[in-house]
């Protein structure tokens, strides 16, 4: 194996990663970020590379989906479905937003519904054929799309298709004759579950991504070809693992999370060198922050995913909560005359008014400034000067209008950013019934490591981790990652009625189609399989997750699966009901395609006494502190520093509050207890 890159493009920063396993040796770096055209900032960051010619793999981390999504700047999307049927996109689901707000109105989906459209033909939910599929109102469709000359992608998604997708194949099938070059989603590809509006909806995602998605990848791709990368290159999926451009083009939906995932997985990677089963992830960056967790050595997998409310997008990926609160937030006064933080974001262009590219707003970092937690002068290891006079300009106009003391306000900002990103350790946390003091709080992000004590003392999470490179940390995820391929298929059965050989069939296509889709990418080596069931008391509105081991039903197989869920439902529920009927809705299958992983060395052990390079005036709570400054560089296993203190490295700065302190481990992980 040759090098690995990994490239993770972010809002305001680009961060770049490469591993040499022929020395071990892991190299770090950023590069402002070109929101206009993103492709430009990896160009610029990968110039910093002596040759391509010794790369093996790029991986990259993207936004562009989560993008489009977010601010809906998608493609015109028809939506063909079965008779009767046309808007349940509209009608979405029974719950509301707000109870008793009368001036709430539906989230508007992703496809107008002048543009959704009926065709007769009916499958049952058992499969069968009620109704024959009308070929020739499909055709007629096909002309009138033709006509009508706006439409720029169609999802198709009829009735029980995950059963029986023959008309769903049939329509794409005349539609790809009809509408030649048209791009086609159909829902038995992208989400062959039950619950008609949860596929629907995440099929015309699908179709509204497929346009932009395609135009950016097709320009990806020529710029990598020009580099000799070519099909070198992955892009993370939502799931943490990893697809071709091309494959990633076709099923643009998987991206719709894609950057972030890359600090979950490099925290479950934290979590087996280290030992540390429970870790949450808190990446700051310049424009949000990514919150998740790694339980028991895991993360978590959900489908569970709105991108607005009431608008699902239910394809498997990492459980993360994205707020927007990051280095570039910027502070702002509302009508009450209260301060407030964000979301609005600098991001790379302008930046914050330190940054000096024509940034009037104060933001967090600048606030940092003027609190003396970073260096003007060692921004990016140096590479970057920062502007400390427009930092205090911009902060003291909104201290002004407070009638603050600037440094006063910066504080009051820092605070109200805490304060803001607590929100999201708490919804990964508290409202999944998971107690902070059992876990470690893994600060990444270039400004991760500044506010992680801060964090610490306000969440109740008694420990933290400051790992190596914490401001590329997504980055040196990618580099850590499996290929991975996910399967989920609805196959609903009962335990009185219980089909083994249906069962074992459909559990063995999701298998095969895994297995082939890595074949695809180039995996044949090392593939591990998992297999799962997603299963419930006859009535109930809730699945509970099975693990399944064996590779068919049968008797005992089968046998053992019902003991499993009166026994796993005790344990969640704490109750079972021995002799109840059991349903079986969903059949998961994942299979991953085991890399090699970059070796950590042990760091040298410390020898004598640690000197600080240098001291700073730093403003915490009590005040301002002389305070010691210390390069990351220099230090060495089982060091220890007691705050208040700085600790300098080229993409960020650890500031250690006073009443706390760090020891370095084994393999250079900054480990903070109060």
């Amino acid at each position: 194996m040759r090098k690995i890159i990994g490239i993770d493009i972010g809002g305001t920063f680009t961060d770049f990663v490469t591993y040499d396993p022929a020395t071990n040796q892991i190299e770090n770096w950023k590069n402002l970020t070109t929101p206009a055209e993103p492709i430009k900032g990896v160009m610029q960051g990968l110039e910093k590379m002596e040759t391509l010619a010794d790369v093996d793999k790029a991986r990259l981390g993207t936004t562009i989906a989560t993008n489009a999504l977010l601010t809906r700047r998608g493609a015109n999307v028809a939506y063909v479905t079965t008779t009767g049927f046309r808007d349940i996109p509209f009608i979405q689901r029974g719950n509301r937003k707000a109870h008793y707000d009368i001036t709430w109105i539906k989230t508007r989906p992703f496809v107008e519904r002048a543009n959704c459209f009926e065709i007769d033909g009916r499958i049952t939910a058992k499969g069968d054929e009620w109704a024959p599929l009308d070929e020739n109102a499909v055709r007629e469709l096909a002309a009138k799309i033709k006509q009508d000359g706006t439409i720029e992608a169609v999802a198709i998604c009829t009735l029980f298709s995950y059963v029986d997708p023959k008309h769903e194949f049939r329509i794409r099938e005349i539609l790809a004759e009809e509408l030649p070059g048209m791009p086609l989603s159909i829902s038995y590809d992208v989400l062959p579950k039950w619950k008609e509006y949860d596929r629907a909806s995440t099929t015309i995602a699908d179709a509204y991504l497929k346009p932009v998605v395609a135009e950016n990848f097709r320009k990806m791709q020529a710029q990598f070809d020009e580099l000799g990368l070519g099909k070198k290159v992955g892009v993370i999926k939502s799931n943490g693992g990893e697809a071709t451009l091309a494959s990633a083009a076709d099923a643009p939906v998987q991206m719709a999370l894609s950057g972030p995932t890359g600090a979950v997985v490099a925290t479950r990677i934290m979590s087996e060198l280290t030992g540390i089963k429970n870790l949450v992830v808190f990446d700051m960056g310049g424009t949000s922050t990514d919150c998740s967790t790694v339980v028991d050595g895991a993360e978590h997998v959900t489908t569970n995913f709105e991108i607005e409310w009431g608008i699902p997008i239910q394809i498997p990926m990492i459980d993360i909560n994205t707020i927007g609160a990051g280095g570039g937030s910027i502070a702002w006064i509302d009508k009450g005359g209260m301060l407030r933080m964000g979301p609005q974001s600098a991001s790379a262009d302008p930046g914050p008014a330190c940054y000096g590219r024509g940034g009037q707003d104060a933001t967090v970092t600048d606030a940092n400034v003027v609190l003396g937690r970073i260096s003007p002068d060692n921004f990016l290891g140096g590479e970057m000067t920062l502007d400390s006079e427009a930092s205090h300009a911009a902060v003291g106009r909104i201290a002004k209008d407070l009638g603050m003391e600037v440094d006063e306000c910066a504080f009051a900002m820092v605070q109200i950013a805490n304060n803001n990103m607590l929100g999201a350790l708490r919804a990964v946390l508290l409202q999944r019934g998971l107690d902070p003091r059992d876990f470690t709080l893994v600060a990444s992000g270039g400004a991760g490591p500044v506010h992680v004590c801060d964090l610490m003392d306000i969440s109740g999470i008694p420990k933290g981790l400051v790992p190596n490179f914490p401001g590329q940390f997504s980055a040196f995820g990618f580099i850590m990652t499996d290929a991975r391929v996910d399967r989920h298929r609805t196959v609903q059965q009962s335990s009185k009625f219980f089909d083994g050989e249906r069962a074992t069939q459909a559990m063995a296509s999701l298998v095969t189609d895994a297995i082939k889709e890595l074949h695809d990418q180039g995996y044949t080596d090392r593939i591990e399989i998992k297999r799962s069931i997603e299963a419930r008391y006859l009535g109930q509105n809730h699945e509970l997750e099975l693990h399944f081991n064996g590779e068919e039903f049968n008797e005992a197989t089968i046998a053992t699966m019902w003991e499993d869920f009166h026994k796993e439902h005790k344990i969640r529920h704490g109750f079972a009901i021995p002799g109840e009927t059991i349903e079986t809705v969903n059949f998961k299958v994942v299979a991953v395609a085991v890399s090699e992983k970059p070796v950590m060395p042990d760091l040298e052990k410390t020898e004598g006494k640690l000197t600080a390079k240098s001291t700073r005036k730093v403003r915490f709570k009590d005040g301002w502190h002389e305070v010691s400054v210390f390069d990351r560089a220099d230090l060495r296993q089982d060091d220890e520093i007691a705050g208040p203190a700085l600790i300098e490295e080229s993409a960020s700065v650890t500031i250690v509050q006073p009443d706390h302190r760090i020891v370095v481990d084994r393999i250079g992980n900054l480990i903070i207890s109060a």
